[in-house]
């Protein structure tokens, strides 16, 4: 999460005047290597890998294209992600890649597993929900680090299509669908001064738990909107810290849905590797009580 402000850092240091200095950087920089994987944009302007696979922080996306690759090239990263709850545990992998710093295409394959809880819900001990989240996402207009000067942000729309492999299942704890697609639009301000990030997605969305058990039910079924907030700090040239907060909709009588939240810190070891790791809050799953715990985050590319 926050990787881009690595960038900010080492535009700011020079004179203090993190505008300027960001400006002369670019000016004086050498032109882009005219390679395919030319790794041409500024170091960790990627952001990190979202709970669902695309770029951004952990629970949201964000308007950053992933990877390094410059207007003229093409970068790419790998992803590992595992969520430890009290009752619960998720784990996913997928991989993003980002084109000409225009558009991003992500796979994520998730595995939900019930534990102790699959057991008393019926479903049987350590039963496993499985969903494939295809993602695309483009942006519109604004670069977090060329526009310092301008007020406006860096702004992306982007889709997620989710894909239960438990279909059966889902419908009979009320689901509509076993499949569906959330829309959403993010805007990102960097403040290079203040070493702060701000972000803000809008998403369009029937997902319950995050798409996990399907889509739509038998309390509300149409197309919501959501809210999902990320703010992040550099403590140093390694280091960040930040939180987020993502509402999302409540349509099933069986698993009433809470709001999610998390507080995180990111070790950015190199160029090329990250670390993310958070508290994350993800309220009452499937009637279990309230679900919190640690959320791990790997994250390699170009």
């Amino acid at each position: 999460m926050a990787l881009f402000l690595l960038a900010a850092l080492d535009a700011s240091v020079a004179s203090g005047n993190p505008a300027r200095d960001a400006d002369e950087a670019v000016a004086s920089a050498p032109a882009p290597r005219r390679s395919f994987l030319d790794g041409g944009r500024l170091l960790a302007t990627t952001g990190a890998t979202s709970l669902e696979g695309a770029g951004g922080g952990g629970l949201a996306p964000w308007a950053l294209i992933t990877g390094h690759g410059s207007r003229d090239g093409v970068g790419a990263n790998v992803h590992g992600t595992g969520v430890r709850l009290p009752d619960f545990s998720l784990w996913a992998t997928g991989i993003g890649v980002g084109i000409a710093d225009r558009v991003e295409l992500s796979y994520q394959h998730q595995w939900f597993d019930t534990g102790k809880a699959g057991a008393r819900l019926g479903l049987g001990r350590g039963y496993t929900f499985e969903q494939d989240v295809f993602g695309a996402k483009l942006r519109l207009f604004g670069d977090v680090v060329a526009d310092q000067d301008r007020p406006w942000p860096q702004v992306s729309v982007g889709l997620q299509h989710k894909r239960s492999a438990n279909g059966d299942v889902v419908r009979a704890v009320g689901a509509r669908d076993a499949s569906g697609t959330d829309f959403y639009i993010a805007a990102t301000k960097l403040l290079l001064g203040e070493g702060l990030l701000l972000n803000g997605t809008v998403r369009f969305t029937r997902a319950n738990q995050f798409g996990l058990l399907g889509h739509g039910g038998d309390r509300e079924d149409g197309y919501r909107a959501q809210f999902e907030g990320s703010a992040a700090w550099l403590l140093s040239r390694r280091f960040a810290v930040g939180g987020e907060f993502r509402t999302r909709p409540d349509n099933l009588r069986f698993a009433r849905e809470n709001h999610a939240y998390d507080l995180f810190g990111a070790w950015f070891v190199n160029r090329h590797l990250s670390v993310v790791l958070a508290y994350v809050d993800l309220g009452k799953i499937a009637d279990q009580g309230r679900q919190s715990g640690v959320y791990l985050s790997l994250q390699a590319g170009f």
